[in-house]
């Protein structure tokens, strides 16, 4: 495999949060044609405090050990925080979090930020 690090072994060989959500409160797509990923991601919602937090994640992603690692990761650090919180992780958080991804599979970590980021607004398109 590539010259990956230790993280994105980890959240490869043990994902987390991988799965599919029946009835989820909001669904996000993304793909790459370039390279054949393909991310679905799902969120289950509840309001908390007056604030809607993402009480549950999960990810069905068919690509390489970078995009899968990438997808766990997104989902860790999004899990628990309010959707404005989760809207502000970005690419590069994702990227640091695996301990930097090799330049050629960095679009990884943006598929991951696009799919919650579209995740999030399937959810509030569907509230309108």
């Amino acid at each position: 495999m590539e010259d990956y690090s230790e993280k994105v072994y980890d959240h490869f060989y043990n994902p987390r949060n991988m799965g599919e959500i029946k009835n989820a409160d909001g669904i996000g797509e993304v793909g790459n044609a370039r390279c054949g990923d393909i991310m679905y991601i799902y969120i289950k919602v509840e309001k908390k405090a007056g604030k809607e937090v993402i009480k549950d994640i999960k990810f069905k992603t068919l690509g390489c050990a970078a995009a899968i690692a990438s997808s766990s990761m997104m989902t860790e650090l999004v899990k628990g925080k309010t959707l404005d919180e989760a809207l502000k992780v970005t690419r590069d958080d994702i990227n640091k979090a695996l301990g930097i991804l090799p330049k050629q599979k960095y679009h990884c970590s943006i598929l991951s930020a696009d799919g919650i980021h579209n995740a999030i607004k399937n959810y509030r398109d569907k509230k309108k």
